[in-house]
């Protein structure tokens, strides 16, 4: 048996920022490491390292599917791996990221005013109050953190749905950081090669 590394254990994490957003929304800041760190590595490295050794959502997803058993390790259907669907989801996916950014500028521009909601899969709007105090913070920082919780509350969902009908890491098929990490290290790579 393999010895446990200090990453192996990341999805501790994952699962620690989902219930620390639940109590205190401003947590939701942190996610960004989870946002920028893929980038930063594929850029640098021109690898996909962090998705395979160091994304403790996906050691989540494996955790829960895998050793409790929870999925029906099934293949993943094509048309979720086909390259037109994993595009669309990152197209899409950015679309509502910067909607999120659009939002928070609205609210420090003072053209807006903080929504203490929580948006579930873009559309469901869950009423998340009593995660936020207004103790010392701008409202566009608070809504801020409200748009990123969703976003990643949203992406650990639709993982989880993946999880429970097909394979542990079957959102790592077209997770929207997975597909734009691999777009910088094809990049990178074509880069050196043409050099």
């Amino acid at each position: 048996m393999a010895q446990k590394r200090w990453y192996d254990y990341l999805w501790i994490f994952s699962a620690l920022y989902l219930v620390l957003g639940f109590f205190n929304i401003l947590f939701a800041w942190i996610g960004l490491l989870c946002f920028f760190i893929p980038i930063i590595i594929s850029a640098v490295f021109g690898t996909k390292s962090y998705c395979g050794r160091y994304c403790g959502r996906g050691q989540l997803f494996q955790l829960l599917g895998g050793k409790c058993g929870l999925s029906r390790q099934k293949e993943i259907p094509a048309f979720l791996r086909s390259h037109w669907f994993r595009y669309g989801f990152l197209i899409f996916f950015f679309t509502m990221f910067f909607n999120m950014l659009y939002n928070t500028y609205l609210v420090f521009a003072g053209a807006g005013t903080l929504k203490q909601v929580v948006t579930l899969l873009w559309t469901f709007k869950l009423p998340w109050n009593w995660a936020y105090t207004a103790a010392g913070v701008a409202p566009w920082v608070a809504q801020f953190a409200f748009g990123f919780y969703s976003v990643m509350l949203t992406s650990t969902v639709l993982g989880l749905i993946t999880m429970l009908l097909f394979r542990p890491r079957s959102w790592c098929v077209y997770c929207p950081m997975g597909t734009m990490t691999q777009l910088i290290c094809t990049a990178k790579n074509h880069k050196k090669i043409n050099l």
